[in-house]
């Protein structure tokens, strides 16, 4: 192993109310930089993609496995895949390597020898894996099995272009790559592959705050702002609506926050009003990072077709047809997990006082098994979460033992 220094990203993974959300840390380890063989000549391949919970899974296989789900995510630098899975794929694993994220904690988990992936619509192309994390265990928030991630070192080799209203990436030449849309460049710096942004955050009754934000698409949330930032500005302190977040399991175990909003954040020329703002209560972990201000994550990026562009050192922005539809998602109450055979078994993990789900007479660990007229072994998590953010009214069937309970449920907007 070469002695070069390189600074490796640690995953954590961090869930907001019905919402997976990914954020890194980092430590100092000793890797050799990862090298990829290039793809056949296409012009700008094309790659779809299931949007899971606001993430982006593509099917790729390593080592010629049968195909597994990896997220694609902006804050990760290099692939990972989960370590149960390595292991099943007879994967060769060198030394290990501790890691941590949001929260106090650490897991252990190995690097990866002599392992690569490739993805079926590109032909000749292949990339190290570098290391196993134990990351499937999470899967039951995710809603289906979650074998990996790759990040900087994958987008690197490419401008990668994302629309998420058609659920496509496509993947244009670095080199040749010229954009004449009408979307907007904005400047980034590569922070050991993660993309820096200077925006600005408009709290409640206050004046604008700059500050560097990771753009983050691994993250389900549209804004976190980091403990830090929250103690300097005294964010929790004014008289701004928030309730507490039900999140918090990661890597570096449990987490803190609360859910509120600002009242606008600025990229660019951009003016993205009242997003859903996670206030990170953290003392230790990627959220209490003094570095940066925050985190920007997919609730944001979808609104646009983005534009990696990381070679020139930019993201392009351009407006989709979403743009301005206002953040005015209904909450439950209720955080899920998905469990059982295809992970169609809903249970309830957490519940927030004085809601919707409490009200209703839900209680912690009881089991969805119909909506309205409709089994819930149908459904998928990512779909339950969708439905959970209309204020509409549902007839829910629940298992609670040996009981069986009818109730309804009525999210509402809390914040």
């Amino acid at each position: 192993m070469s002695n070069r220094k390189l600074l490796v990203t640690v995953l954590s993974i961090v869930f907001l109310l019905a919402a997976l959300s990914v954020g890194l840390q980092s430590v100092v380890v000793s890797q050799s930089p990862a090298t990829a063989t290039q793809a056949s000549e296409v012009a700008s391949p094309t790659i779809p993609f299931e949007l899971i919970n606001r993430h982006i899974i593509l099917k790729i296989r390593v080592n010629d496995s049968r195909p597994l789900s990896f997220v694609l995510d902006t804050g990760d630098q290099f692939a990972i895949i989960d370590l149960e899975r390595a292991k099943e794929l007879k994967i060769n694993l060198g030394s290990s390597v501790r890691v941590g994220g949001a929260g106090a904690a650490t897991q252990l988990g190995a690097y990866v020898k002599n392992a690569k992936f490739t993805i079926p619509e590109l032909p000749g192309f292949s990339q190290p894996v570098t290391l196993a994390l134990p990351i499937n265990s999470l899967a039951p928030r995710l809603g289906q099995d979650f074998d990996g991630i790759i990040g900087s070192e994958f987008i690197q080799q490419f401008v990668v272009e994302i629309d998420y209203q058609a659920r496509l990436l496509k993947l244009h030449d670095r080199k040749s790559f010229e954009y004449s849309g009408p979307g907007e460049s904005i400047p980034i710096q590569l922070n050991h592959g993660h993309p820096i942004v200077d925006a600005e955050v408009t709290p409640s009754g206050s004046q604008p705050l700059k500050g560097k934000f990771v753009l983050d698409l691994g993250a389900g949330l549209a804004l976190a702002l980091y403990s830090p930032f929250v103690k300097q500005h005294h964010l929790l302190e004014s008289n701004a609506q928030t309730i507490q977040s039900l999140g918090g399991a990661g890597a570096g175990g449990e987490t803190s926050g609360r859910i509120g909003r600002v009242d606008e954040l600025t990229i660019g020329t951009f003016k993205i009003k009242s997003p859903t703002t996670l206030f990170s209560q953290d003392n230790a972990g990627a959220f209490a990072d003094r570095a940066l201000a925050g985190n920007i994550g997919a609730r944001v990026a979808m609104k646009f077709r983005v534009f990696l562009d990381y070679n020139r050192n930019r993201i392009i922005l351009e407006p989709n047809s979403t743009f301005a539809d206002a953040y005015d998602q209904a909450h439950s109450g209720l955080s899920l997990v998905a469990e059982g055979t295809g992970y169609h078994t809903f249970r309830i993990r957490r519940l927030l006082e004085n809601s919707p789900a409490t009200e209703a007479g839900l209680q912690t660990d009881d089991i969805i098994v119909r909506i309205n007229d409709q089994l819930a072994s149908e459904l998928t998590l990512s779909k339950v979460n969708e439905m959970f953010e209309r204020p509409v009214r549902y007839r829910l069937t629940i298992q609670r033992g040996e009981q069986t309970i009818e109730t309804t449920l009525t999210p509402r907007r809390l914040i």
